[in-house]
């Protein structure tokens, strides 16, 4: 374990200033879900000197219990305050990577096939930079505990302002997050009623991985605390829209920190570079190899339909956004802004595996020279049948989704053998279940006639 000795002795004065009792160290399984051990603040030296021993047999897509035995070691960038904590028992979380007894890093863990990932593109002179935008729904529990969209209360649309109760939850969210040390830009109504996105700084992706991670725990604390339930469902009320989580993504110059994406020429397209449009053509050309990844539920694929805003045929655009990627507008003056926008993903993905697969994808398109079809400025929402029998879509199921990862070797090599297999084991046993279950749409459609 390398120490950082000014990192260790930052978190110290933290500590003492704050009073912190109880510190949290967190990582996630492979579905996303945040997991942690919490340690009395005594033991924080032997967090930082040795790491914490825990068993990895009981976590989704871990080992088997003969090999449950790892630890795990606190990344002291990540250490910070939990804003709800109380003074008398005052707690901080730290992120915290997985490792084997060998002192290697598990294979296992999400944030370590990020991390190899972004070691790739390294190699090449690169780092790689994100920007995810996290839509989310309020709901509120009835007295029974059942919960009902808090959108019953709620009627405002895209940017609108309300004086209700989610308008006041959705500052306390910010606050949280900016204690946190998230950098917030954006908060807003989003489409649906009861609909809302919080953006935070573009940066680099390992780091906006962890906030988004953080985000999604730090809103539903939030939420909890109002007698409230937020969800990252993607589509959890039917007929209106689903929850997205468009991510934003360029690579940097190491050498000379500036965007490679950006070509001021004058006759590129849309003023991106010759690399920028390789790494477009390679997400493209994986889409459907990722999608079970970056749209990783049953119920991510009733949002991904014609209609609401997701995007479902394989294009890019810039003005248009039904197109999968999206070359969003910069200001004349700030061509460094220049970004590429992939707009399928939803907020229930593991970011460290979404942010992964998308880039060996990008890297895959630039070590071939990957060329991409004419950007599709059209209506893709709106095309007839002639237009889509013509044009590729994403997996119309979660079932379809895990075939197409299956037959996409890259997926293999980007998600390692050991999460590879042991995601597509979960999300077969997900599909088997749902396949299985008798809905109340079809009881209510059925029952009685047959």
């Amino acid at each position: 374990m390398t120490i950082d000795q000014a990192a260790i002795e930052r978190v110290a004065e933290l500590i003492q200033r704050e009073k912190i009792r109880f510190v949290n160290l967190q990582f996630t399984d492979i579905a996303g879900i945040v997991k942690q051990v919490s340690i009395p603040v005594e033991h924080w030296g032997t967090a930082v000197g040795h790491g914490i021993w825990f068993d990895g047999s009981s976590i989704e897509g871990f080992v088997r219990i003969a090999e449950g035995d790892m630890y795990l070691v606190p990344d002291l960038d990540t250490f910070a305050v939990i804003p709800w904590g109380g003074e008398e028992l005052a707690a901080a979380r730290v992120i915290c990577d997985v490792y084997t007894p060998e002192g290697e890093p598990f294979d296992g863990d999400p944030r370590y096939v990020l991390k190899r990932a972004l070691a790739k593109v390294a190699e090449l002179g690169y780092g790689f930079n994100t920007g995810p935008e996290l839509e989310f729904f309020l709901f509120r529990p009835d007295a029974s505990g059942k919960l009902l969209p808090l959108s019953l209360h709620d009627r405002a649309g895209y940017f609108d302002v309300s004086t209700d109760l989610a308008y006041s939850v959705r500052r306390q969210m910010v606050n949280a997050l900016q204690q946190f040390g998230i950098n917030v830009e954006t908060a807003h109504h989003e489409t649906a009623p009861g609909q809302h996105e919080i953006d935070f700084k573009y940066g680099d992706a390992l780091r906006t991985a962890d906030n988004a991670v953080t985000l999604r725990t730090t809103l539903k604390a939030i939420a909890q605390r109002n007698g409230l339930y937020c969800t990252f469902m993607p589509k959890p009320i039917a007929g209106i829209a689903g929850s997205g989580m468009h991510v934003h993504q360029s690579l940097t110059d190491k050498a000379t920190g500036k965007n490679a994406f950006v070509d001021t020429n004058g006759d590129s397209v849309f003023g991106l570079s010759k690399l920028a449009l390789h790494y477009i053509a390679g997400q493209l050309a994986h889409a459907r190899g990722f999608s079970a990844v970056i749209a990783p539920l049953v119920n991510s694929y009733k949002r991904l339909v014609p209609g609401y805003e997701a995007p479902v045929y394989i294009s890019w655009a810039r003005m248009n956004r039904s197109a999968l990627i999206r070359i969003p507008r910069v200001r004349p003056l700030q061509p460094q802004s220049t970004r590429v926008e992939l707009r399928c993903p939803d907020p229930s993905s593991n970011p460290y595996l979404a942010f992964a697969v998308m880039l060996h994808a990008g890297l895959d398109g630039i070590r071939q020279g990957m060329t991409p079809s004419a950007p599709a400025e059209q209506d893709l929402y709106h095309v007839d049948e002639t237009q889509r029998q013509t044009m590729q879509t994403m997996p119309g199921s979660l079932g379809e989704a895990i075939e197409a990862l299956q037959a996409d070797p890259l997926m293999r090599e980007a998600l390692g053998d050991h999460i590879f297999e042991r995601y597509v084991d979960a999300k077969t046993q997900e599909w088997d279940e749902y396949r299985i279950s008798v809905s109340q749409w079809e009881l209510d459609r059925y029952l009685s006639i047959y």
